[in-house]
């Protein structure tokens, strides 16, 4: 499984930055675009799309692993 994919406040932008990455994947100027180019990365990954808040909390995970029972949210 790889590394979580989180989508972020940029500034006035959206990123999407792996877990634990100091710096970002890439950058885009809203939250749908920026969801839109983590996802194929998480798919490939087999990980989880992390979509935060523009406060930082989390709003909502998709996950794209092979866990055949994924937890209920």
């Amino acid at each position: 499984m790889g590394k979580d994919q989180h989508i972020v406040p940029h500034g006035d932008d959206w990123a999407v930055r792996g877990a634990g990455n100091s710096k970002v994947t890439s950058i885009h100027p809203t939250q749908a675009a920026a969801i839109e180019a983590g996802r194929p990365i998480a798919e490939h990954q087999k990980s989880e799309l992390v979509i935060h808040r523009p406060d930082g909390r989390i709003r909502d995970k998709d996950s794209y692993g092979n866990d055949p029972f994924p937890p209920k949210g």
